[in-house]
């Protein structure tokens, strides 16, 4: 679903990524990780569009991307992101909030679906309440069911976990699992919950000062050695 290849990245003159290459099959979970301020949400922002990439190929389903393509272009063509921090609508409710990823979809597709209210339940219920009023972890439900609004492809996941109750991210565990194993999506996880991480990952990536250090399959590696890998 998307490849890189040598992608590069620069805030102003500060370069952040250097030549990073990698893939994210359809039916699998793509761990990105590495510590804090290795340049992870960065990369998510370049994939979504809402920072251009300064160099490098990336394409999705085979299909070229441009390397100034807007992030609603990157949504049309299937690029579903929950950045970290969620960025829900304060003062919309959560069914508005909901509505908002109905933007690159056709008029016919514009609905929620059942499904996103059997995956997060908690929404059902809270459907009219302002999305301020939200707790942190319902708050982070409805930025990924918004982002499944859309009907995604490609699902970026920056730090779901952060901040977040036990019960809760058992739970988004549970969602992300599912969507992998339905076969119809990518998905690119950022997570600095080592366990969390591990035990949803079929492929990981990690990076280090903006470089692509480890690349391996959860068959072929071990706990230990990814534990090292992203240990300061």
């Amino acid at each position: 679903m998307l490849n890189i290849e040598n992608l590069t990245l620069h805030y102003g003159h500060s370069q952040i990524l250097y030549d990073v290459s990698l893939s994210a099959e359809v039916g699998k979970v793509t761990c990105l990780m590495g510590t804090n301020g290795v340049g992870k949400t960065s990369l998510l922002k370049a994939i979504s569009g809402t920072h251009p990439r300064s160099g490098g190929e990336m394409s999705l389903d085979g299909q070229s991307v441009a390397r100034t393509a807007k992030p609603y272009t990157l949504a049309k063509m299937g690029v579903g992101y929950v950045p970290q921090g969620r960025d829900v609508f304060p003062l919309m409710t959560v069914r508005e909030n909901l509505e908002t990823g109905y933007a690159c979809l056709d008029t016919a597709e514009r609905m929620v679906s059942d499904e996103i209210f059997e995956l997060f339940p908690v929404l059902q219920d809270m459907r009219n309440r302002r999305g301020g009023d939200l707790s942190g972890g319902q708050q982070q439900q409805l930025a990924i069911a918004r982002a499944l609004v859309t009907k995604p492809k490609l699902l970026l996941l920056d730090e779901p976990t952060e901040g977040i109750q036990p019960n809760i991210i058992k739970q988004i565990g549970d969602v992300i699992r599912y969507l992998r194993d339905q076969g119809e999506m990518a998905i690119v996880l950022v997570e600095q919950f080592f366990d969390f991480a591990h035990e949803l990952g079929d492929d990981f990536v990690v990076l280090n000062r903006g470089r692509v250090t480890l690349r391996d399959k959860a068959e072929t590696i071990s706990r230990d050695k990814l534990l090292a890998s992203v240990s300061i």
